[in-house]
């Protein structure tokens, strides 16, 4: 079933699309989703982004208002190539740090050599875990927390005991390297609705 990030502001204009593609759109709230069924069977879910619910009146103005931004939030994203950290209030971004770390690649070398570079690489993604925690720790207030890039650091980043107060939600945001770019845009689709549409 085909995902589509939706910005908040424009969730009454795209169901107003889907009803011009589709047919009459008879809306509804099911599980904290604004859904929608059409004339021809086609169907949308929409779900509020930071795991949030919207169990008020089955109206994208009011869907709308459930997307919202939490006060106070972070993002954190970290690859082996470097990492972004950002604290935000509402959609204000009031404080980043992004990093990037030099990390050995790969080489085709055996033996002894494969693993001493092994080592090699292993220490240089270590340094940048660190380096990723502890500006998170400096930047991050504790409460919710969206994050991205690679699985493996960032588990290892947030097993850090200063990180303990952070609360992750929402989806996983696949990223290339952090650079201002991508935490812009990782911003952007953190604050979206997740609408899975089913065509007829």
């Amino acid at each position: 079933m085909p995902v589509v990030p939706v910005p908040a502001e424009r969730i009454a204009r795209w169901v107003a699309n889907f009803g011009s593609r589709h047919g009459e759109v008879t809306l509804a709230v099911s599980d904290g989703c604004l859904t929608g069924v059409a004339d021809d069977g086609s169907a949308f879910r929409a779900h509020p982004p930071f795991s949030g619910r919207h169990d008020g009146p089955a109206e994208p103005e009011a869907f709308a208002a459930a997307c919202d931004p939490p006060g106070v939030w972070g993002v954190l994203l970290v690859r082996k190539g470097g990492f972004a950290v950002a604290r935000l209030e509402g959609r204000t971004l009031v404080e980043h740090k992004i990093g990037q770390r030099h990390v050995q690649g790969r080489t085709k070398a055996g033996g002894q050599s494969q693993q001493r570079f092994a080592r090699r690489r292993d220490n240089q993604a270590r340094i940048a875990y660190e380096a990723a925690a502890d500006h998170a720790a400096r930047i991050l207030r504790p409460g919710v927390l969206v994050v991205g890039g690679d699985r493996a650091a960032v588990t290892e980043v947030l097993e850090d005991r200063r990180l303990a107060g952070q609360q992750v939600v929402g989806d996983w945001l696949d990223v290339p390297d952090p650079r201002r770019r991508v935490l812009d845009d990782a911003v952007e689709r953190a604050c979206a609705a997740r609408v899975e549409v089913e065509n007829a």
